[in-house]
């Protein structure tokens, strides 16, 4: 993260979903930012690969002009951590997000919670793509792309 600004300078806000989700769970925030007169981004990522959602975050930071702060939320909190070596980040906010540090992915965090932890209802990855436990969750397993 950069350090080129004063967190009251920061108008650019940049929002990143979790995995099953779109960036449509992120309109209340959107709105209230919005009347609060923040310049707000919410990323559409395709969830293929955390390479392609770390790209598509990128894209987002470098349309906007100034300093920006980036707000995670589950898988967001991943992604964020990666685009988060941009210059114009200045800040990373994690909602109920995954922080992995360097050499971990949500994979191995899943793998392996913090003891007392709820166990999130996500089967190991299948061919590089994590499932959400159908027995769990009272529906059909749901795909998102993870790597390693």
């Amino acid at each position: 993260m950069s350090q080129m600004s004063q967190p009251g300078d920061v108008r650019n806000v940049v929002l990143v979903h979790g995995g099953w989700v779109d960036g449509s769970g992120w309109e209340g925030v959107y709105s209230a930012l919005k009347k609060q007169g923040y310049a707000v981004t919410i990323v559409q990522e395709a969830t293929t690969s955390l390479a392609d959602d770390v790209a598509s975050t990128k894209r987002a930071i470098a349309s906007l002009n100034g300093p920006v702060i980036l707000v995670g939320h589950s898988y967001g909190g991943a992604v964020i951590t990666e685009a988060g070596n941009d210059p114009k980040v200045v800040g990373l906010v994690y909602v109920a997000a995954f922080a992995p540090d360097r050499g971990e992915s949500v994979a191995t965090l899943i793998k392996d919670p913090v003891p007392g932890a709820p166990a999130p209802p996500i089967l190991p990855p299948v061919d590089g793509y994590l499932l959400l436990d159908k027995a769990a969750q009272g529906a059909r397993p749901m795909a998102t792309r993870q790597e390693d």
